[in-house]
């Protein structure tokens, strides 16, 4: 079985949008478990620890 240009083209066209919207619930799905909210709100607070203070 030959595989063109033409016939790849065609499938990204008609799967790669629902692959990549697929992809982006399943993320969204991710970032708003229940189970990870401890991990997001440990990663949001670690950006501002007293580690980022002026040098006196």
């Amino acid at each position: 079985m030959d595989v063109d240009h033409q016939t790849l083209v065609g499938i990204a066209k008609s799967w790669g949008l629902f692959y990549f919207l697929a992809f982006a619930v399943a993320v969204l799905i991710y970032a708003m478990w229940p189970s990870n909210r401890k991990r997001f709100d440990r990663a949001k607070k670690s950006t501002l620890d007293n580690d980022d203070e002026p040098l006196e």
